[in-house]
């Protein structure tokens, strides 16, 4: 496949990187607010912060670079080059929200992130 990493797969790739932990951690933001809001009232006030729409926006965004993005790559190479999502978000969540990542999640991003470059470099 690294070969087949055209200009326009490596944008969508890195577009769809982008939109996709950047909804994951706009849904984090509108779920983290502090309060002692149960049931319905937190729903309500989840529904009224603007990060839950932002978070809703970036998912429908991902939704159609990852359909373009798959128009292009074989499913099998696409799934595994979008692992990379879960690394973007797990580092993304240490920086912004203080979230812990213990020495096994640390092995983990560093084995998702050796799978992601052989896939993408074979």
């Amino acid at each position: 496949m690294g070969s087949d990493l055209s200009p326009l797969v490596v944008t969508l790739w890195v577009l769809n990187v982008l939109v996709d932990s950047g909804g994951q951690l706009a849904f984090k933001a509108a779920a983290s607010e502090p309060g002692e809001r149960d049931g319905m009232e937190r729903w309500r006030f989840m529904l009224a912060r603007p990060w839950l729409w932002v978070g809703v926006a970036c998912y429908v965004a991902e939704f159609l670079v990852w359909l373009a993005f798959l128009s292009l790559v074989p499913l099998s190479d696409g799934v595994l080059l979008g692992s990379i999502n879960i690394v973007a978000i797990m580092i993304l969540g240490r920086v912004l929200f203080k979230e812990r990542l213990a020495p096994m999640r640390v092995a983990g991003i560093v084995l998702v992130s050796i799978g992601v470059a052989v896939v993408g470099l074979h």
